[in-house]
């Protein structure tokens, strides 16, 4: 665990006090969004797997004068996601959002050629850690009246064939989660959203079968993007859900 402090102050009329916790934080859409939160004035906690990479988040953090929590872990150790809650609580006093975005896919995405192994470790990351993590944080958010902004994939609202057999069940399955979790938990004031982007140039690009070039790259979505779509939701009022959201690029078919 690592801690950094910084004494440069957030903007006047940014809110004070409240506390994130962002997995996926050390590259991509949960590191963007990450930094851009923090810029709104969130303390931000940030988990991975990568330990240098979310020192590079926390660096960031500051930079836009924020305070930042590093906490690597692998999201699929159920303990260590417990654990890692405990640590922002302490350290924070208090729990009130989440961006879950790490996630996972393979080359082999198809009946004929997915390893059921992989399978396994695409459903384990993708859907059973966002349960595992929403489950550690949700007496917080109870108490916080709380916001969690579940970051999966276009394909997790429209068939995508491409996406995979794996990877697209494991995303589709989060709508379900996000929706009995607003409808269960809304007298507690918790709120979900299911997040989902299209085509984002980040390093997950990598695992698909065809890895598209830097010209298909530029008209996509930036992790910026993504960030800005998750602020949205995090800076709701409190009387205000945002259930799903979908952002794509225009050059998406």
């Amino acid at each position: 665990m690592t801690t950094h402090d910084t004494p440069q102050s957030r903007a006047a009329d940014a809110p004070a006090g409240r506390v994130l916790w962002v997995t996926g934080g050390g590259s991509g859409m949960g590191r963007a969004s990450a930094i851009a939160a923090a810029r709104a004035g969130w303390d931000v906690a940030v988990s991975g797997r990568r330990a240098a990479a979310l020192e590079e988040t926390v660096r960031a953090i500051e930079d836009v004068g924020g305070t930042g929590l590093a906490l690597p872990l692998d999201v699929q150790d159920r303990e260590a996601v417990r654990e890692a809650v405990e640590q922002v609580t302490g350290r924070f006093g208090r729990l009130d959002g989440l961006v879950l975005a790490a996630g996972l896919n393979a080359p082999h995405r198809r009946w004929e050629d997915q390893d059921l192994g992989e399978f396994d470790q695409v459903v384990a990351t993708n859907l059973t850690a966002v349960a595992s993590a929403l489950d550690a944080a949700l007496p917080h958010l109870r108490t916080s009246g709380g916001v969690a902004v579940v970051i999966s994939s276009f394909a997790g609202w429209s068939f995508q064939p491409g996406a995979g057999v794996a990877y697209s069940a494991s995303k589709t399955a989060l709508g379900s989660l996000v929706r009995t979790l607003n409808q269960q938990e809304a007298g507690h004031g918790v709120r979900a959203c299911h997040l989902c982007p299209g085509d984002v140039a980040t390093d997950f690009l990598d695992q698909r079968p065809e890895v598209p070039d830097a010209a298909a790259r530029a008209v996509m979505l930036s992790p910026e993007d993504v960030a800005h779509a998750a602020c949205f939701v995090l800076d709701a009022p409190a009387h205000m859900r945002v259930d799903e959201l979908v952002v794509s690029p225009v050059s998406q078919a």
